[in-house]
């Protein structure tokens, strides 16, 4: 069944087919904060967390889904936050088209799509050529952030980093961690751990 599509008004929404190209982030946020991309914002708990700490950062959220678009800017409205602007978009397609290369000062994945199955798991959003992409579009010093509760997602990510040149491994000598300091939890994160799950935190910095 075809679920209807949540029509989201909000002056924090915006809708890619009405961005100029290329998108001057500065001037849709009003200054030049530096400029920090979530994929795959779920509900917005943790994008309004993460931005209501940094109130120096401008953030873009953006997810596939109408729904978690809509409530993430419930929540970001509610919090009283200038520095979000939410978006439905696909990732790849919206980093290439719409962020210049060399202008992220940081970028978060959490709790992506795992596809489970062995034979799905070449749809998994991060592995070595997403991040051979997205490295292009990060600063110096930018951060990356990744988390998982999917075990085998976690360890083939963590192992894949280490290899990867451009990046250097913030959590060293651990490849990951299960707790990662003043990391804000999701709600999905705490329900996962609520069933006994570990969380993976990955954080790497571009050199």
């Amino acid at each position: 069944m075809t679920q209807s599509i949540i029509h989201i008004e909000s002056a924090n929404y915006l809708r890619p087919e009405k961005l100029p190209t290329p998108v001057d982030w500065s001037a849709i946020f009003g200054n030049g904060d530096p400029l920090a991309l979530e994929i795959g914002c779920g509900i917005g708990d943790f994008i309004a967390a993460t931005a209501t700490d940094r109130p120096d950062m401008n953030f873009i959220a953006i997810d596939f889904y109408n729904k978690g678009c809509w409530k993430t800017c419930r929540r970001i409205d509610r919090a009283g936050l200038g520095n979000v602007r939410v978006l439905r978009v696909e990732a790849r397609q919206f980093i290439a088209d719409m962020i210049a290369p060399g202008s992220l000062a940081a970028a978060y994945i959490n709790c992506p799509d795992p596809w489970p199955k062995k034979k799905h798991r070449k749809r998994r959003l991060v592995n070595r050529p997403f991040m051979e992409f997205l490295r292009e579009y990060l600063l110096p010093g930018a951060d990356f952030y990744f988390a998982t509760d999917f075990d085998d997602y976690g360890i083939d990510v963590a192992g894949m980093l280490a290899g990867l040149d451009g990046f250097a491994n913030q959590l060293s000598p651990d490849l990951y961690r299960h707790e990662l300091t003043r990391y804000h939890l999701s709600k999905y994160m705490n329900k996962f751990m609520a069933e006994g799950k570990k969380i993976y935190f990955i954080h790497y910095r571009k050199n």
